[in-house]
């Protein structure tokens, strides 16, 4: 499984770049490669961030890997629950 990381800040102004960025890892990957993107760095965000995880999910999936998100702090699943998107964030750990 791949490991992929969030920043530590993921607002709208570092959106763009960052899905940028993790769709280009997952691109790199062999094909199957399950992908794992690890949120646990995340500690200033907004909707945006929700955004570039779906996208990566959309990315991943599209690819046709497994995707999983680790370390997702507990007000992250509370916005992706106020948005009605907790569902698509498969979490472990």
């Amino acid at each position: 499984m791949a490991a992929l990381s969030l920043p530590s800040t993921l607002t709208h102004d570092e959106a763009q770049a960052c899905l940028q960025h993790l769709q280009a890892g997952i691109a790199q990957l062999p094909a199957g490669a399950a992908v794992q993107i690890d949120a646990s760095a995340l500690a200033v965000f907004d909707s945006s961030a929700l955004a570039v995880m779906l996208g990566s999910r959309r990315a991943a999936l599209g690819a046709g890997r497994p995707f999983e998100m680790r370390g997702v702090s507990a007000p992250v699943l509370s916005l992706a629950r106020l948005y009605g998107v907790d569902g698509l964030l498969t979490t472990a750990g």
